[in-house]
């Protein structure tokens, strides 16, 4: 299948490891310290408290650590692939550390986050829906893995800083506040950079060793710059990308390296700022390593072909790839008390159509705070995406047509989601969403249906429940 970012499923065997590494991450969050505290259950930051006195000390000697469960069932009641119902978990372990505090280094600190990642019944991307936008953010292959790992120093009254280590590109760069309330993976990290990068980018769950600058020379001006080891699977890598670092632990140099900056221009940010908060965002990325071109490719003999033709052997790979994007995220109105506010988002970028199957992304979307009287903190979101299949990319589809009538051709996936997150509690959070994908995979065929029709329009529905240890 063509345009379909295909995520390989987790044997049972190791499906039922997953959840019991999950299950015995949860049965040490409810231990006896939880029971010592002794704040009110229902109004505690985290479900355990304080442990006693514990968390307190660390803290005081600039340690944090943090235990987040995720679990979150999906359906997709029509059309995509397949209909069916899947169910994701992910148990989050970081730790954060003030290296002041804790061993007298000024300006430095450290952090770390690892996932245990499991799920039943396959993923509801990969399994179901066929989407270039997968509907969970979570979604991954099973497994125990490391994430992200670095040092940061901070300089000149934190007006320049410095990390380096094992870092995701989707934890700072291309990233909207009020897009990140929604769960589609495209409306974090844009799919012009999950679908075009090699093997994803240095995004969730695959991070890669690297190095990033920020400069913030006035309060509201920050210019962020960074460096990235290519290819977050590793060289050789034939297989599923999550296969190929299976825990995290590869630490690849491979692929060439991706640079990317942005300039951020934020206003209105602090609690006493009398005007509306926004943010504005310019990026660029270029990655120096081989990219395949969509449409054509090279015979035995070295002659340009169309890979349509079926003679090519080897492909025609262009000497890098590079892209843009544009963000603005603004609120719009609040109340005179702050506790409603309606704040919108778009981002907008591109990419090179002969060596990029995304060549146009847009998305946009409305964030409303406190709809409900009395719920100053829940949020209401709705976002739209466009992805545009590139045009080298339908020019392929379009000769295979001529061959095969009932070949589609590839244009665009329209992603519409309405998601609510309502906090329970400030340590628990429920959030029930709404998707309905329009051409799922750009309009492909789906290997599902014997007549090999076009995967229809998909509507799924989610429940994401997050608890906060």
């Amino acid at each position: 299948m063509i345009g379909i970012k295909k995520k390989a499923h987790g044997q049972p065997r190791n499906r039922w490891l997953a959840v019991a590494g999950g299950l015995l991450f949860a049965s040490t969050a409810f231990t006896a310290p939880a029971l010592a505290d002794d704040n009110d259950i229902w109004h505690r930051d985290t479900l355990t408290g304080d442990w006693g006195g514990a968390r307190t000390m660390l803290d005081n000697h600039g340690i944090d650590i943090t235990g987040v469960y995720t679990g979150e069932g999906w359906a997709n009641a029509s059309g995509g692939m397949k209909r069916g119902a899947t169910y994701n978990g992910r148990a989050e372990l970081s730790i954060d550390a003030d290296l002041d505090k804790l061993m007298g280094w000024g300006g430095g600190s450290f952090h770390v986050t690892g996932y245990q990642i499991h799920r039943a019944n396959g993923g509801v991307g990969s399994n179901f829906t066929g989407s270039i936008g997968d509907p969970s953010n979570i979604e991954a292959r099973p497994s125990t893995r490391l994430f992200t790992l670095w040092v940061q120093q901070n300089l000149f009254e934190d007006k320049l800083s410095v990390r380096i280590g094992q870092l995701a590109a989707d934890d700072e760069f291309a990233i909207s506040p009020t897009a990140g309330n929604l769960l589609n993976g495209t409306f974090g990290w844009p799919d012009l950079m999950a679908a075009n990068l090699v093997n994803g980018g240095p995004a969730y769950p695959l991070a890669t060793p690297g190095v990033r600058v920020q400069v913030n020379p006035t309060p509201e001006l920050s210019i962020l710059a960074a460096a990235f080891s290519g290819n977050p699977a590793g060289h050789n890598c034939d297989d599923d990308p999550q296969i190929c670092d299976r825990h995290g632990t590869k630490f690849s140099m491979s692929g060439g390296t991706l640079w990317i900056a942005e300039a951020q221009y934020a206003i209105n940010q602090g609690d006493n700022a009398t005007g509306l908060p926004g943010v504005y965002k310019l990026g660029a990325w270029y990655q120096n390593a081989p990219f395949a071109d969509q449409k054509f490719g090279y015979d035995g003999t070295g002659t340009r072909v169309t890979l349509a033709s079926g003679q090519a052997t080897d492909p025609d790979n262009h000497s890098g790839d590079q892209g843009l994007y544009a963000i603005a995220d603004q609120t719009f109105w609040r109340s005179s008390d702050k506790a409603q506010s309606l704040a919108g988002f778009v981002r907008m970028g591109g990419a090179p159509s002969d060596r990029n199957l995304i060549s146009f992304y847009v998305d946009g979307g409305l964030g409303y705070t406190g709809l409900i009287p009395g719920r100053n903190e829940d949020v209401l979101t709705l976002g739209v995406a466009y992805q545009k299949i590139s045009k080298d990319a339908a020019s392929f589809d379009k000769e295979v047509r001529l061959d095969d009538l009932g070949y589609p051709v590839r244009d665009q996936e329209t992603v519409i989601e309405l998601s609510y997150l309502a906090p329970v509690t400030p340590w628990l959070s429920m959030q029930p969403d709404l998707q309905y994908i329009v051409h799922p995979g750009g309009n492909v065929q789906n290997p599902e249906n014997t007549n090999l029709d076009t995967a229809n329009n998909a509507f799924v529905l989610g429940l994401r429940t997050t608890i906060t240890f």
